[in-house]
């Protein structure tokens, strides 16, 4: 393992436990039933738990869209041409996609990371370069891409997270964009929970039965060419992986690392969620799982997470639209540990009709 990624994992501790009994505390003296306000108490623990002090607030929210492009389209397992990437990406710039209209009404701002899309951006706001290729190689035919460009695809995460808490961003949302992407995503979830590829691939932008009957084979074949080996997360990545994937990946472990929590969207998130936890199982008290994707397969991730995701929207959209909710959801749960008033300050006895 690269020295930098040695060093990044030994930063990344246990959340601390003192803040979070101390928030169980207060959340149980608030002036309401103990735990009648559910899952809501529960990420206002994880939050002021994984910033390490009990008075933490969300500051400033941000949705990164991590998008490349995959050579596996060639196979025909996506509904849509890849250079539906590149025009999505300037959807997002413009602020019409849904993850702009999500993002608006929960107040968090939107970034589009390019990891590896097949097309030359020129600077413009909102959008952070990271590209480590233009898109990755077919998997069918052989890894989807080197072990550095791996590897350098966790690292350019890891440096959005760090370069935007430096700029006082304080929760994070992991959303994607790449046509394809299923793809190389349900290969990931089969290789970790060893499920076979029929049980964890599905229609993704919605193809017909005989596309999905071929993407099946897809992911079959290539993990039966490649062998990846799923206790080398690196090599999991680089031989079935994506660009954007490991993005997500390097985010969340940077988050970590910096005491910041990441909403994890749905798919395609997943499988950047897998290859962090696989690196680091720490993680994944750092993370929240936003939903239930509607997408087939997504339910055997989160079981292998041992994540229970807040919604059940019946969504399948990606970009991030479900994570932007989920940390709506998180900020609501810090504003209810702080904000509410506890049986004291309100002079309330508690058990007491008011």
């Amino acid at each position: 393992m690269e020295e930098w990624l040695e060093h990044l994992l030994e930063n990344i501790k246990p959340i601390d436990q003192d803040v979070l009994e101390k928030a169980q505390e207060r959340l149980d003296n608030l002036t309401k039933p103990k735990g009648s306000l559910g899952r809501l108490e529960e990420l206002g623990r994880q939050f002021v738990a994984i910033r390490g002090d009990l008075g933490a607030r969300v500051k400033k929210k941000v949705v990164f869209v991590f998008a490349g492009d995959h050579g596996v389209v060639e196979e025909g397992v996506s509904a849509f041409p890849k250079e539906v990437t590149a025009q999505m990406v300037y959807n997002f710039l413009r602020g019409g996609a849904g993850i702009n209209v999500v993002a608006r009404q929960v107040g968090a701002d939107v970034v589009v990371v390019d990891m590896g899309v097949d097309h030359f951006f020129k600077p413009a706001p909102g959008l952070f370069h990271a590209k480590v290729r233009k898109g990755t190689n077919n998997m069918v035919k052989g890894p989807a891409m080197s072990r550095e460009d791996a590897l350098e695809s966790i690292k350019m995460g890891v440096e959005v997270a760090f370069q935007y808490a430096q700029k006082g961003y304080n929760l994070f949302a992991a959303g994607d964009m790449g046509i394809g992407n299923t793809t190389p995503s349900s290969a990931i979830f089969s290789v970790f929970t060893g499920r076979s590829p029929q049980e964890v691939t599905g229609r993704g932008t919605g193809i017909d039965d005989e596309a999905l009957a071929r993407k099946i084979r897809v992911v079959k074949r290539a993990i039966e060419i490649n062998q990846p080996d799923p206790s080398d997360p690196i090599d999991v990545l680089a031989k079935v992986g994506g660009l954007e994937i490991g993005g997500i990946a390097g985010l969340i472990l940077g988050g970590a690392a910096l005491s910041i929590p990441t909403v994890v969207d749905g798919f395609i998130s997943t499988a950047g969620a897998m290859i962090a936890a696989a690196l680091c199982p720490r993680v994944k008290d750092y993370m929240v799982c936003a939903h239930r994707s509607a997408a087939f397969g997504h339910q055997a991730a989160l079981e292998w997470l041992g994540c229970r995701p807040l919604l059940d929207l019946d969504m399948r959209l990606g970009e991030g639209t479900g994570a932007a909710i989920g940390m709506w959801l998180m900020e609501l749960g810090e504003k209810i540990l702080h904000d509410m008033a506890t049986f004291q300050e309100a002079r309330v006895a508690e058990g007491e009709e008011t």
